[in-house]
């Protein structure tokens, strides 16, 4: 995550927003020294044959995750704040495949094979 979009083949128009969004965050929170070595990591990346000729760029998550820090969020709650704001796509290309019998492009099919639904426990009894 963070470098790379499949429609996107040049930088992320995205990616701006929520740069220019970080340093508004870092001017109230105080600067990450993280956005030092992310601002680092972009540079080179740019100037990488690699990155360049796959045409490479930093995407949305590459600064969200530095927001979400400096906003006091764990962690672990990355995973799911990178999945919330996509699962409207997720949902609206699911109904598209179901509606449109001709539809050609689809996902492959998750089968959950972990421990059936148990019971929620609050906190303080577990």
């Amino acid at each position: 995550m963070g470098f790379g979009h499949r429609v996107y083949k040049n930088y992320d128009p995205r990616a701006r927003i929520i740069k220019r969004i970080a340093d508004e965050v870092f001017d109230v929170t105080g600067r990450n020294p993280l956005l030092d070595i992310a601002l680092e990591l972009e540079r080179i990346a740019l100037q990488d044959d690699y990155f360049v000729k796959r045409k490479l760029y930093p995407n949305v998550d590459f600064y969200s995750g530095l927001i979400y820090q400096a906003i006091g969020m764990p962690t672990a709650a990355f995973t799911v704040l990178f999945a919330i704001p996509r699962t409207s796509g997720w949902i609206a290309q699911w109904v598209e495949m179901l509606l449109d019998p001709e539809q050609k492009i689809a996902r492959p099919r998750q089968i959950y094979i972990g421990p059936p639904e148990r019971p929620f426990l609050p906190l303080d009894q577990r």
